[in-house]
């Protein structure tokens, strides 16, 4: 599928699912079952920062960051319905708020050099082109700032179970566009492997300073489901997320 075919596919997917999605994988969470925010302090001090989220979604993101004293709110996604519900979401905000509707692969006009962060929570592996994407989001951002971001760990989909175990069901090596299971193959999603993330974000003029990719699992007793996309059981085998914070050189 060529892009344009792919970022419409993916388009028409989330304008039907995102209510399915409002407020869930925000910050201060990085995804399902993996550390937070409290836990592991990546952003510091965001007092009078002027940030940008990379796949904003419905908002809440940017909610807690306005909530941390933020100084300036600015978000891009791909979807109509998220960006009319994270203006909502935000609308209470005493300060700036600046969405825009776009694929995060293009400039749809933000400012560069400007950014004191940028993140993208669980949204950046949606791109169809990585190095595109990075480039624009190192261009946002002033000299020094930080760049952190989450995503499912490129193993996680790699691994399923069978009935009786979990097994290696397709390749981890080979990269490229594919239709997704966990969303019943009506979005398509490239794999990815880390080095392949970590590799761009330095080819792009990024310095890596933490890669997380810890499991926090609940305390207690835990429903057997097996089949659930993120299990308790596959995430005591293999990480569920994982957490990249760079800065841009200056």
């Amino acid at each position: 599928m060529e892009t344009e075919e792919i970022l419409k596919l993916n388009k028409d997917s989330w304008e039907l699912s995102a209510e399915r999605f409002f407020g869930r994988t925000a910050l201060p969470e990085y995804g399902p079952l993996a550390p937070t925010e409290h836990q592991l302090q990546l952003f510091g001090d965001i007092s009078d920062k002027k940030v940008l989220d990379i796949g904003c979604g419905s908002g809440h993101s940017l909610q807690y960051m306005g909530d941390k004293g933020a100084n300036e709110l600015w978000g891009i996604d791909l979807t109509t319905k998220q960006i009319q519900t994270a203006q909502e979401v935000l609308r209470n905000q005493k300060v700036n708020v600046s969405l825009f509707e776009s694929a995060m692969e293009e400039d749809p006009g933000l400012p560069h050099t400007y950014f004191d962060i940028a993140y993208s929570i669980y949204a950046l592996g949606w791109t169809t082109d990585l190095r595109r994407t990075l480039m624009n989001i190192h261009n946002y951002l002033k000299p020094e700032g930080i760049f952190i971001f989450s995503w499912e760990h490129p193993m996680h989909d790699r691994i399923k179970y069978t009935g009786e175990a979990f097994h290696l069901e397709k390749s981890y090596n080979l990269e490229g566009p594919e239709f997704n299971e966990a969303w019943h193959n009506n979005v398509v999603i490239f794999h990815r492997k880390l080095t392949t993330y970590i590799n761009t974000l330095v080819e792009t003029g990024f310095m890596i300073e933490r890669v997380v990719d810890d499991v926090l699992l609940p305390e207690g007793e835990v429903p057997q489901d097996y089949t659930k996309w993120y299990s308790v059981q596959k995430a005591q085998l293999l990480p569920t997320t994982f957490i990249i914070k760079a800065r841009k050189r200056s």
